[in-house]
C-alpha cells in the first residue's frame, strides 16, 4: 500500500470512528471507539513524519485516556450504561 493511499484512508477512518462515537450508546463501546480513534490519529502523525507526537499521542490518547475513561464509567455507573 503506498503513503497516498494511506493519507486517504486514515482520515476517512478516523471520520467513520467520530460518527460512531456520536451514534453509539454504550459507554464501554464508545471508550473502544475512541481508543481506535487516538491510535489512528497516532498512525497519521507518524506518517506526517512526526513521531514524538504520535508516540505521545499513542500512550496518553490511546493508552492512559482510556484507562481513565473505563475506571470513570464503573465508579460513576457500575452497568455503564446510559439511562439505567
Amino acid at each position: 500500500m503506498t503513503l497516498m493511499a494511506l493519507h486517504v484512508i486514515i482520515p476517512l477512518a478516523l471520520i467513520l470512528a467520530a460518527l460512531a462515537l456520536v451514534f453509539l450508546k454504550d459507554l464501554y463501546h464508545m471508550v473502544v471507539v475512541f481508543a481506535v480513534f487516538s491510535f489512528l490519529l497516532a498512525v497519521e502523525f507518524y506518517i506526517l513524519q512526526a513521531p514524538d507526537v504520535a508516540i505521545a499521542e499513542a500512550g496518553i490518547g490511546a493508552g492512559l485516556t482510556t484507562a481513565i475513561l473505563i475506571i470513570a464509567i464503573r465508579a460513576t455507573n457500575p452497568s455503564g450504561r446510559r439511562g439505567s
